[in-house]
């Protein structure tokens, strides 16, 4: 029987997002991949438990995870129902709707017939009584921003959500959907954007809306992937996410117009005593905005390396003006479909 560390809470960072009276751990877990049907499930317990041992309190979701799509969660609820049901308080569950989840025009995008249909499919999946963040995790093209507006909302007022967020809008959609949460009283508290060093469009699209709005960012795609680790420096594994034509979100062609700009970050995080990984977690965490970065994992001991990157959260001027320089160097790619 899992019993948690006594220790959890002694190292972790927590940060509040924007306005609101909720803290997110500054490190959180994304199940979007490892954690599917094809993933052993006892190293998902593995690493969700060794994340929790952490002070990782907040455990990210999504209808679509899987491979197959559901499964992430599904395996998320029986490692609840399980393992985790004890300290259900302590954590922050969130999940969302918006991706293609099942045949026909109601189970993909925004409409709020999809967004209340998919939540209660996701409650099922997970066995919980509520989510404590909900997400439109895209805007919908076809549906006025208001009717995803008051969808969110609608789930709220049902008891089946605590908060709502927004993940993949850009500032200007963000804005409008803010003011219809603003004059419904929906407890919109934060964002979710694709935040790392090689894709910082946020920084002046979407970050001065939330600062403005008083609402705070959680990051996913961290490490870009994984571009942002040690793991390519050597050549492209077989069992590398870049070799997975499973997953189109990396390809060995990204690897090898970015190994130049890695290798030389990899040596400014040995100057600093990190992993690249390390020290790109930290840098992410030091724009105001986000609230906490997302990693992923595929064993616990990752999950250890990537929150040691809370030991050294500060750089130097000299460091932020090297890394920039570096960055500045990188021929731009385009990361839209990424």
């Amino acid at each position: 029987m899992y019993q948690a560390n006594k220790q959890r809470y002694d190292q972790m960072l927590y940060n509040r997002i924007g306005n609101s009276g909720l803290k997110l751990s500054a490190i959180g877990l994304g199940l979007w991949n490892n954690f599917g049907s094809v993933d052993p499930l006892e190293n998902q317990k593995e690493i969700i438990h060794q994340a929790f041992d952490l002070g990782i309190t907040y455990f990210d979701l999504a209808n679509n995870y899987g491979p197959e799509p559901g499964s992430a969660e599904e395996n998320f609820g029986r490692i609840m129902k399980s393992d985790m049901h004890a300290y259900r308080d302590e954590m922050i569950i969130a999940s969302k709707a918006g991706y293609v989840m099942w045949p026909g025009p109601y189970g993909n995008w925004g409409s709020r017939k999809s967004i209340i249909a998919s939540a209660d499919q996701s409650l099922k999946r997970t066995g919980l009584d509520y989510f404590d963040i909900f997400y439109s995790h895209r805007p919908d093209p076809e549906t006025n921003i208001e009717e995803t507006a008051l969808a969110l909302d609608q789930l709220v007022r049902a008891g089946k959500t605590l908060y709502v967020g927004l993940s993949n809008y850009n500032g200007e959609q963000t804005a409008a959907m803010a003011a219809i949460f603003k004059e419904l009283h929906t407890p919109f508290v934060i964002h979710q954007p694709r935040y790392n060093m090689f894709n910082r469009q946020a920084e002046t699209d979407l970050f001065p809306v939330l600062e403005k709005e008083q609402k705070a960012a959680v990051g996913f795609s961290s490490l870009s992937q994984g571009l942002l680790t040690d793991k390519y420096l050597g050549g492209i594994a077989d069992d590398s996410r870049a070799k997975k034509a499973t997953i189109p979100f990396l390809s060995p062609v990204q690897v090898k117009e970015t190994l130049a700009t890695v290798e030389k970050l990899n040596q400014v995080a040995q100057q600093r005593g990190q992993s690249l990984a390390q020290m790109a977690l930290a840098w992410n965490l030091r724009e105001p905005a986000l609230a906490c970065a997302l990693i992923g994992a595929s064993r616990p001991q990752q999950v250890i390396d990537n929150v040691r990157a809370l030991d050294h959260l500060d750089f130097s001027d000299e460091e932020l003006a090297q890394i920039e320089q570096i960055l500045g160097e990188q021929t731009p790619i385009d990361w839209s479909t990424r």
